[in-house]
């Protein structure tokens, strides 16, 4: 009795999400489609960034790189540059390998099964369900916050969502609710309602379709489903940048360390452990900027940027040398070059800087 009784309580869920789902979605351009090369990019792009921001840049790329082949054909700088003010690069790293993969070893065809597409650079069982449900109409649910809120708040599940039994859990779960007909429409619907109607924070329970069979709105759960554990601190770090100007040419290097940014370029940069207490022009990688044809402007005002898991404070200066020094060759070394602004302007950096220069 007790098994009945659920499963009409799932096909309740089911057939009252995805009903709402076919009447109000958001018209997307990705939903409209079953190319692969189209799902894929919107779902890499949207993963940690709302659709409002990712839209302009799902649009770009598919004007820029309308095929798999032409992002493949494309250097790194370029997809990188494209990318730039979404943060989280590793995925445009990952965008740019899995596209090339996917030339070389599959002739340009995406595997059509979850299983064979998490093979490939960047993606992950979420992204897999994705676009095996979405484009090739494999019954694989997806699991992402959205959905973790969704079926947390409907069905009570007070399992800790970071726990990693949690993903075995409600991925067991959404197998007995995915319709196999159509399971591109269910995931979706589930992804649609919690991003729009099931919010973290002012969920729209009084006009909801799911209110009739909701645990949390019957037990007035809202505020404590889904359960997770508060977030780590955000690591402070402080970033002292040194603008090296040189006529109307700036120093540059590409980030290449495993950290925030890589592969994106950027000016001299002295980091502290804290904010630094005196002025840094004594700090040993200025010591070969010195000289009688040098200026040097120091900003003191502190920017606060805030990234995911990190907390910066940033200090910006320049520093001005002659046309004709004998610095600027003593400058072009450990990966330092000279760029025009032009060329400044085309390459791929953190949005902070990108930001400083436009000011």
């Amino acid at each position: 009795m007790n098994n009945r009784l659920n499963n009409l309580h799932n096909y309740s869920f089911t057939t009252a999400i995805t009903r709402w789902y076919k009447q109000n979605h958001r018209s997307l351009p990705w939903r409209v489609t079953k190319n692969p090369y189209h799902i894929w990019l919107s779902e890499i792009i949207l993963q940690q960034t709302r659709v409002a921001q990712g839209l302009p840049y799902y649009n770009r790329f598919i004007n820029k790189y309308p095929a798999i082949e032409d992002l493949a054909a494309a250097s790194e700088d370029e997809v990188l540059r494209l990318w730039q003010g979404l943060g989280y690069y590793s995925r445009a790293r990952n965008l740019h390998k899995c596209a090339k993969v996917i030339i070389l070893t599959h002739n340009g065809n995406f595997p059509n099964t979850m299983k064979s597409l998490l093979a490939l650079p960047g993606i992950g069982r979420y992204t897999a369900a994705a676009i095996a449900s979405l484009a090739f109409n494999e019954a694989v649910p997806v699991v992402d916050g959205n959905v973790y809120r969704v079926l947390a708040r409907y069905f009570g599940i007070e399992i800790d969502i970071g726990t990693s039994k949690a993903f075995a859990h409600f991925y067991d779960l959404s197998l007995t609710l995915i319709e196999t007909a159509t399971p591109g429409d269910y995931n979706q619907a589930v992804m649609e309602f919690g991003a729009i109607y099931c919010t973290p924070k002012q969920p729209n329970c009084e006009h909801c379709v799911l209110q009739q069979g909701c645990v949390a709105f019957a037990n007035s759960l809202q505020k404590q489903l889904p359960v997770k554990k508060s977030k780590p601190k955000s690591r402070e770090r402080y970033f002292y940048y040194f603008i090296i100007r040189n006529g109307d040419k700036i120093l540059m290097r590409q980030r290449t360390a495993k950290d925030i940014w890589q592969g994106l370029y950027e000016f001299l940069l002295i980091e502290q452990t804290q904010l630094a207490a005196t002025s840094l022009l004594d700090h040993p990688d200025l010591e070969k900027i010195k000289g009688s044809d040098v200026n040097i402007a120091i900003n003191d005002k502190i920017i606060r940027h805030v990234l995911t898991h990190q907390l910066l404070y940033v200090n910006f200066a320049v520093i001005s040398i002659g046309k004709n020094s004998k610095l600027i060759n003593v400058l072009s070394t450990d990966g330092f070059k000279w760029y025009d602004m032009q060329e400044v302007e085309e390459l791929p950096k953190p949005v902070l800087l990108a930001n400083y220069l436009d000011t």
